[in-house]
């Protein structure tokens, strides 16, 4: 059996932030398509104020949520209470690719497991996020040629990178 290549899809500022008060720091509706597009099909795996900020599973794909609340329930999708079942889980279902989709704590639980990213390099700085990726520079390598886009006044970049082995 084959063995879902563990990627991350994630926006990011100047500084690595993702956001402030569990909202993303930025809303470009091209990037939602992109994820839309690329998590299609398959599993993604978030913490659980990354899901409630969201309000609802996302369609056509399962949605895996992780929580300590051995109680907590989410309506559509596979509760579990830490990576290592989330990962269990998502594996069970999916051979091709699985993806980690935040916060902040999953992200950095999951970096050292995460062989590809999809990231979104915004332009600018949120000076009040509270919350960051992790430091991935010197450890991944870019595999296609980024994509300079813009949204109204705020330019970001598409870029996909493979974790250097």
């Amino acid at each position: 059996m084959h063995t879902p290549r563990i990627s991350a899809v994630v926006a990011v500022g100047k500084n690595r932030e993702l956001g402030t008060e569990n909202r993303l720091s930025w809303r470009i509706p091209e990037d939602f398509q992109r994820v839309k597009t690329l998590t299609t099909g398959h599993p993604i795996i978030m913490g659980r104020k990354t899901y409630e900020s969201i309000g609802k599973p996302l369609p056509n794909r399962t949605n895996i949520v992780i929580t300590r609340d051995e109680n907590y329930s989410a309506e559509g999708c596979v509760v579990t209470h830490s990576l290592e079942e989330a990962l269990e889980k998502a594996r069970d279902i999916e051979t091709e690719e699985l993806f980690i989709f935040g916060g902040a704590q999953i992200y950095a639980e999951a970096f050292p497991l995460i062989e590809r990213l999809y990231l979104t390099k915004i332009a600018d700085t949120d000076p009040n996020a509270d919350a960051f990726f992790p430091p991935y520079e010197d450890l991944f390598t870019e595999i296609a040629p980024p994509e300079q886009k813009t949204h109204d006044s705020l330019s970001y970049t598409w870029v996909t990178l493979d974790r250097i082995s």
